[in-house]
């Protein structure tokens, strides 16, 4: 109804209908007790009427049920209205009916003699013929459709709940979508509901409006007949002429009604009304031609009214033609629509054009080299590899990674893109090797000064022909294609959780749910929703935990009560089981584990800091002290790489998200581990302690 008013189809102050509506249905219930006047009886027969055609108007006009939920309640006050109109007039018929035609007022004489003609028993024919119309078609029908709808609408009902908590739990509602959902739903069933109880209210009217044209008729006659003395023929003229004219009087609005409730129950939901709903569907020429030319067969019956037929024949035909018309305007516009659209793909600026890869890698014209060797060192093999391998490390399926050449980039540049956004751009040179010094290298090899696009130290290009005096002065050198790749696996590893969404997420619990379907029901997404299990691996991506065992990972979360823990907190706790995947891809299984840990009053000014500030996600410490741990970091884990050991920095565990954050946004290549999580089964060795503060400050 709500919707209505805001399509200007209803225009009533909802103010003025809460003052007036109790007073309304106060004196509903005064007509059935108390006397009418004449005129106001016209009155209220006129309101009648009118308030059958609004709403029967409304109805035509809804979109889909539910826009006019109201009906049932107007439905019960238009039949009150009705029934009480009747008893009024029975009353006055019975009294008043022996002083003529007009006894009961003008409406109920116009009917009587009008429509009717005056002849009592035609008007029986009559008013028979409308209540078979109304009780045995309309109202039957409309009770039967009611009634099937409301018991499909409830059946229906707990799978359309849970498809909305399904929907919430995989983040494609917000939670107060699905609000709005469920109480959709619910209005739904409670409308359906009402129209089931509200269709008998229709079939009681007609049923009613039968039982008082007998009262009528049977009791105008006796009266006519033992209070007033008149014939049998005068009475019957008199009595009977009123009945029929008070019965059709109900009649007509209660078929309006009736016809009102049969279009609520049976209408479609669709974004038209009901005549643009049907007109759209029934507007077909394959329909209309075919139609013309049976009425226009129809028309060469000898003994047919032939014009007639032939007028709708050429009328159908018409329509028909129009039809086609319009059916080829709306192919004719499709056509050119699609043409537009081909020119406009043609003529749009390629740098307006939507990239939708996740990983982009743009080249300059000067390395489109590398794409086209054929060997399986060039960049594009190099680049599957390196996808496959990012994959299994990390134990999701990387996506795509699209190579494009870009006129806007230097001959010697490149970009590497995350979605829209540029994550790293260097420069390499495709005729030339990059040559970086060992340690204690004296000779400075003649060529371009750069830093390494990957690890950021000192380097050179040289030409290929100084590749081996290079080597021999204890330079390693690295060909173009291996430096991209190299870089380029940095920033997947570095992004890792940017790549990851809602949509991979869910590959890996199809993929999981072939071998463990109950573990993957059991949880996803009756304890986690899918949208927090994705923000969870995100969270243990960030830090190149691997997420390859999904089955712990989501055997663990069962066991939590992740309601009352934030995702990071959840990914926390997820760590000691995780980890040591993350220790075996980096470490031989034989090998000792080599362990940078802080010194303990360096370590307890950490824990004190984060103690003081425990909403302040990042660390806070003194500028120069931090420079210093970094620093002394950077030089422990440059001595662990010269031995191709990684670095593993060992911290408590209330400070481990804290340093971890402090140390990777400088020193990636650096593992923050928390004394929990090292594996039982692995050796360990202290090689390096990051000293006191003392030493740190000097």
């Amino acid at each position: 109804m709500e919707k209505l008013q805001s399509m200007g189809m209803i225009s009533v102050s909802p103010k003025l209908v809460n003052t007036f509506l109790p007073f309304g249905i106060i004196a509903l219930v005064a007509m059935l007790v108390l006397p009418l006047p004449v005129a106001l009886l016209d009155t209220f027969f006129v309101v009648n009427i009118t308030l059958s055609l609004l709403i029967l108007m409304v109805a035509l006009h809804t979109q889909r049920p539910l826009d006019f939920s109201s009906f049932p309640n107007l439905l019960l006050i238009a039949t009150v209205l009705r029934l009480g109109l009747n008893v009024a007039s029975t009353r006055i018929v019975l009294k008043e009916g022996h002083t003529g035609p007009d006894a009961a007022g003008k409406v109920i004489e116009a009917f009587g003699d009008f429509i009717v003609s005056g002849n009592y028993a035609v008007g029986l024919f009559v008013f028979s013929i409308l209540v078979i119309i109304n009780l045995v078609v309309i109202t039957k029908g409309a009770g039967r459709v009611s009634e099937v709808s409301a018991r499909f609408t409830l059946d229906a009902l707990p799978g359309k709940q849970m498809a909305i908590d399904a929907d919430m739990n995989a983040g494609i509602l917000t939670p107060e979508e699905a609000k709005e959902r469920r109480a959709e739903v619910a209005k739904e069933a409670d409308f359906y509901g009402s129209m089931d109880g509200a269709s008998k209210f229709v079939k009681g009217d007609a049923i009613a409006g039968i039982l008082i044209l007998v009262i009528n008729v049977v009791g105008g006659l006796i009266i006519g007949l033992l209070q007033h003395d008149l014939s049998i023929s005068v009475a019957a003229q008199s009595y009977i002429l009123l009945a029929i004219g008070d019965g059709l009087v109900a009649q007509i609005p209660s078929l309006l009604l009736s016809i009102a409730t049969a279009i609520i129950v049976t209408r479609v939901s669709s974004a038209e009304n009901m005549s643009e709903h049907i007109s759209s569907q029934i507007n077909l020429s394959s329909a209309w031609l075919p139609t013309s030319l049976v009425i226009f067969t129809l028309g060469l019956i000898p003994g047919m009214p032939n014009s007639l037929f032939i007028v709708f024949a050429i009328v159908t035909a018409a329509l028909g033609f129009l039809a086609r018309r319009k059916e080829e305007a709306i192919v004719s516009e499709e056509e050119a629509s699609a043409e537009e659209e081909k020119t406009d793909e043609n003529i749009v600026d390629v740098s307006l054009v939507k990239d939708d890869a996740k990983i982009s890698l743009n080249i300059g014209f000067g390395l489109v080299g590398l794409v086209s060797e054929a060997d399986d060192n060039s960049l594009v093999p190099s680049v599957t590899k390196l996808r496959k391998d990012t994959s299994k490390r990390l134990g999701f399926v990387v996506p795509g990674i699209r190579i494009r050449d870009d006129i806007d980039l230097e001959p010697s540049q490149y970009q590497i893109k995350i979605g829209e956004k540029i994550v790293a751009d260097d420069v390499i040179y495709y005729d030339k090797t990059l040559a970086i010094p060992g340690d204690n290298v004296q000779v400075v090899i003649e060529g371009i000064e750069v830093k390494d696009p990957s690890f950021g130290v000192d380097a050179v290009w040289i030409e290929p022909e100084l590749e081996k005096e290079a080597q021999s002065r204890g330079y390693m050198t690295i060909d173009p294609t291996s430096v991209l790749i190299t870089h380029l696996g940095q920033i997947l590893t570095k992004h890792a959780a940017d790549l990851l969404g809602q949509d991979e997420v869910q590959q890996l619990l199809d993929n999981l749910e072939s071998t463990q379907p109950n573990l993957v029901q059991s949880i996803v997404p009756k304890i986690v929703p899918l949208h927090q299990l994705t923000k969870i691996l995100q969270y243990l991506l960030q830090e190149t935990v691997p997420i390859s065992d999904l089955a712990v990972i989501i055997g663990e979360l069962a066991s939590m009560n992740i309601q009352k823990m934030n995702n990071e907190d959840v990914s926390e706790a997820l760590r000691p089981k995780l980890v040591p995947l993350l220790i075996q891809k980096l470490t031989k299984f034989k090998d000792t584990l080599p362990l940078l840990t802080l010194a303990p009053d360096l370590e307890q000014l950490i824990l004190t800091a984060v103690r003081q500030n425990p909403d302040e996600k990042m660390l806070l410490l003194d500028s120069g002290l931090a420079k210093k741990i970094l620093s002394n970091l950077n030089d422990a884990s440059e001595a662990l790489s010269t031995e191709n050991k990684a670095a593993f920095l060992i911290v408590a565990p209330q400070i481990r998200r804290h340093v971890a954050q402090f140390v990777r946004a400088q020193l990636p290549a650096i593992n923050v581990l928390s004394f929990t999580e090292l594996p039982e089964n692995r050796s360990v060795e202290i090689v390096y302690t990051i000293g006191g503060t003392e030493q740190l400050e000097e």
